[in-house]
């Protein structure tokens, strides 16, 4: 199951402690997973440096942009909801 959900983040960012426990405690509580990605390693550092240096924390759902600096989680949950059907 992919997650739904990317943070990308960088060591010694506060805002992305902060974003991080928003991410985890809405994935967990609607059953969703979230990958957190360090734009500072890997392969893609370069690039994902470049691109997201200056926002980060960067959430992406369903793999578009979703928000930057903080994560507000009523509006991450209603994305992750958005098109769910309600049962009563």
């Amino acid at each position: 199951m992919r997650a739904r959900v990317t943070l990308y983040s960088r060591p010694g960012c506060h805002l992305c402690d902060d974003a991080r426990l928003v991410v985890a405690g809405v994935c967990d509580e609607l059953g969703e997973r979230f990958e957190e990605v360090d734009i500072t390693a890997g392969p893609e550092a370069e690039r994902l440096t470049a691109r997201y240096g200056e926002e980060v924390p960067v959430t992406l759902v369903d793999g578009r942009q979703h928000d930057f600096w903080r994560v507000d989680a009523d509006r991450l949950r209603a994305a992750l909801t958005a098109g769910r059907t309600r049962r009563p």
